[in-house]
């Protein structure tokens, strides 16, 4: 299976993000598509943006909804497809490449702007928000509609992972946010910004101390991409951490959410591979 090449990795480290060359195959990028319009039939009250665990479909059963699917316990109706996704090898393979060969999948998230009004996401670094120690995460965002400057794509500030370092994160009492903790302006450079534009089935990979954001999608195109969560099995997913003390504006639930040891062995030796599923 195909990794990433030397010069792929050595920006990875370097300046915190690639865009691999490899892509998804079409006809994969065709399913996935169809993996989103059912994801969005089957969760119209919740805002496309905040489709938090959508890899995670619970079971038919008793207390579901009209569709006879209960949520995924993040308010989320959830399609197996993007675990599928998650668990491809030759995802999983590039992301060992960066991470190492001891490989936890512990997220998925699909944001989804839609034309005209799609939410701006504020500069962060994912990192706030995770209860995972030693902080390490490599986030693979798969675009599966075209992710322009115009339609709201990701932008990222080079290099800003290489001190590891949190910054303080302020709170924004806004309702038009993918996020609502953002950093303050004096913590970067925002003129150093890359826009990462992508075309279905390209993808980035970033580091969780990045400092990134997005535009509101005030154009004419959805844009939508599924962002794929991996941790080396070095570090703990620590249950009972409750980080940004839930003043983020996406509902999660961190204490039942499912982990998957794609690769290798749990070398921290405290992770718990049974809650949530």
């Amino acid at each position: 299976m195909a990794r990433l090449h030397a010069d792929e990795i050595a920006r990875y480290h370097a300046e915190g993000w690639v865009v691999p060359l490899w892509r998804l195959p079409a006809d994969q990028v065709t399913e996935m598509q169809a993996a989103l319009a059912e994801l969005l039939r089957r969760n119209p009250g919740v805002r496309p943006e905040k489709l938090v665990s959508a890899h995670i479909e619970r079971a038919a059963g008793a207390g579901a909804g009209a569709d006879g699917r209960p949520d995924n316990g993040e308010g989320v109706r959830g399609v197996a497809a993007f675990l599928d996704l998650a668990r491809d090898p030759a995802i999983v393979e590039r992301v060992s490449a960066v991470l190492g060969d001891d490989l936890i999948l512990w997220g998925a998230h699909v944001f989804c702007k839609p034309a005209g009004d799609g939410y701006a996401t504020p500069w962060h670094q994912d990192g706030h928000y995770w209860p995972i120690r030693p902080l390490a995460t490599c986030t693979v965002w798969v675009a599966l509609e075209p992710s322009t400057r115009a339609n709201g794509c990701l932008r990222v500030i080079p290099g800003s992972h290489r001190p590891q370092q949190l910054h303080p994160h302020l709170f924004e009492d806004r309702s038009d946010l993918t996020l609502q903790q953002r950093l303050a302006d004096d913590a970067f450079d925002a003129a150093s910004a890359v826009d990462i534009e992508l075309q279905p089935g390209q993808m980035s990979l970033h580091d969780v101390y990045l400092i990134h954001g997005a535009a509101a999608n005030t154009s004419a195109q959805r844009r939508t991409g599924v962002a794929l969560r991996y941790m080396p099995a070095s570090s703990h997913f620590d249950r009972s951490l409750q980080p940004a003390r839930g003043q983020t504006g996406v509902a999660v639930d961190f204490a039942q959410r499912p982990l998957w040891l794609l690769k290798g062995v749990d070398r921290s030796g405290r992770n718990d591979f049974r809650t949530g599923h």
